[in-house]
């Protein structure tokens, strides 16, 4: 059978079992670590394995096509994250990777108008849907676990007060302009840390509404609005920007249309911070699931990819941060808060889209355990000297903004 000979071919490591749309059985691997065992249920899903099978996974697991029967969704793709070196090196893999560099540019054209319809597509879901497995700020984004735990709230505030530090608010009354602002958390945050007055813009109608209403709740309304529009259409000058999570929709193609907008809205002393999603190695392609199913026009960069068009642009960078690790266990979380509630996500939308969901969370965590996906704090400045010359007023600004701390300066 071709679709057995392809698996022996680049299933090498793992313990793999496969039961065939005619029920017949085979094994690959080398029956090292926990054993998984998938069945087909379509005799067509034979082909579509081989010859696409980046697209054919996710598309049969969503469908009932492919089942888990022995081990579990995560078990599976991370069998084929271990192998997926073999995976790359087979011809016709490696033939389906070229054509999709030389249509990337294509597959991320985001302009405005159809940039809003890509954000839609995702971020305009049901809100009820978040809140199963988001923490309570609806922070959508990395976590950052500056200590060995796997608290998500806790992480998740950390991230906030680590991106705060980063964005040297020495001072009252900065204007400070959040691009993707999603639903409010961090914009919230910072004004309420350092009297900043924050502008925040999203292209998602549902995050736009929320935000809105939090800053109400807050009573900071007069402080912190939210606007629903591109961040190309964004006029005036910023002490400060910060973008987190949003880079990624940008498209490779609008990456010097970016920075240029960051350089002309920044103030001369301003800063700014960029947290996104990279890859550790050179410039591919997204998912074609992914693409198809749950970020249309995205797409994750190599750094030199990033760091060529910030040089195009005349801007400095100041600073960068990988963060390795912190994403896969703000996935684990997510996917385990999901599964927790998956019935009430059911009851939402139906088993295909639990099963669409399941697949992008641990999809997307063994990507960032073994497939060389990461997360980038980049620090850009117009200016040298816009920032402190060490890192030390980064820790210094953490340690005083703890909850402790907090507690004590309310106190005195």
């Amino acid at each position: 059978m071709l679709l057995a000979r392809f698996l022996d071919g680049v299933i090498r490591a793992g313990d793999l079992r496969l039961i065939d749309a005619r029920k017949r059985e085979h094994r690959f691997g080398d029956g090292t670590g926990s054993p998984v065992t998938i069945r087909l249920h379509d005799h067509d899903l034979h082909l579509r394995l081989v010859l696409n099978p980046r697209l054919a996974i996710g598309e049969a697991y969503m469908d009932g096509t492919l089942t888990v029967d022995d081990g579990n969704l995560y078990g599976f793709l991370d069998i084929v994250a271990a192998n997926i070196a073999y995976f790359e090196r087979h011809p016709l893999q490696s033939a389906t990777r070229r054509v999709g560099r030389w249509l990337r540019y294509a597959q991320q054209h985001n302009p405005v108008g159809k940039a809003q319809k890509n954000v839609a597509h995702h971020y305009d879901l049901s809100d009820e849907l978040y809140a199963l497995f988001l923490d309570s700020d609806r922070q959508y984004s990395c976590a950052y676990f500056s200590a060995p735990h796997g608290d998500l709230e806790r992480a998740q505030d950390d991230k906030k007060r680590h991106i705060a530090a980063k964005l040297l608010l020495d001072r009252p009354d900065l204007k400070v302009l959040d691009i993707g602002s999603g639903w409010g958390g961090l914009g919230l945050y910072l004004a309420g840390e350092s009297n900043a007055d924050v502008t925040g813009v999203t292209l998602s109608v549902e995050q736009h509404k929320m935000s809105n209403q939090r800053a109400a709740s807050a009573g900071l309304a007069g402080r912190v609005r939210f606007a629903l529009r591109d961040y190309r259409e964004e006029s005036g000058r910023y002490d400060r920007i910060v973008s987190v999570g949003m880079f990624e929709h940008v498209g490779v193609g609008h990456f010097d249309e970016y920075f240029s907008r960051l350089r002309d809205m920044l103030t001369d002393d301003g800063v700014c911070l960029l947290h996104s999603i990279g890859r550790m190695g050179p410039p591919g392609t997204t998912n074609a699931w992914m693409r198809k199913y749950i970020f249309p026009g995205g797409y994750t960069p190599a750094l030199s990819e990033v760091l060529a068009a910030v040089e195009r642009q005349g801007l400095y960078v100041t600073d960068i941060e990988i963060l390795r690790l912190h994403y896969a266990k703000t996935l684990l979380a997510w996917r385990e808060r999901f599964l927790a509630a998956r019935d009430r996500a059911a009851a939402l939308y139906d088993e295909r889209f639990c099963r669409m969901w399941e697949f992008y969370l641990a999809g997307c965590e063994v990507s960032f355990r073994h497939m060389g996906q990461m997360v980038f704090q980049m620090q850009l400045a117009r200016r040298q000297d816009a920032v402190p010359l060490t890192r030390d007023y980064i820790t210094d600004w953490e340690l005083s903004h703890t909850p402790a701390m907090a507690a004590t300066r309310a106190a005195e």
